[in-house]
């Protein structure tokens, strides 16, 4: 069975997320309006593939919701250019730290982010 990778992505937002979602807002105190704003996530599938169920709202053969609310109202498309350079991970934990990480590096450089 083969070993399962892990994929960080970038999904750019609508920028009225900024306006419409106080719990965005509130994470992004260093937005200028400027730049986008994006979401980081972290899958086992292809980033195309998820972006995909993040905007139909998928949910699992037990019925839980597994999309972001947050990308299934405001997102865009993917970002590529954002993520690209990261190759795909074979550890959980090590995805979700490079998410957390790329997430923290894209507010740093004055994008307002929402990561898990």
């Amino acid at each position: 069975m083969p070993k399962t990778q892990y994929h960080i992505y970038v999904v750019e937002l609508s920028k009225k997320v900024f306006t419409e979602n106080r719990k965005f807002r509130e994470a992004n105190p260093q937005f200028n309006g400027v730049l986008e704003c994006l979401y980081v996530g972290m899958t086992s599938k292809s980033p195309k593939e998820r972006f995909e169920q993040h905007k139909t709202g998928y949910r699992n053969s037990k019925g839980h919701k597994l999309s972001a609310n947050i990308v299934q109202k405001y997102g865009l498309y993917l970002r590529g250019s954002l993520y690209n350079h990261i190759a795909p991970l074979s550890n959980r934990a090590a995805a979700l730290k490079m998410e957390e990480t790329l997430a923290l590096e894209l507010r740093r450089k004055k994008y307002a982010v929402w990561f898990n």
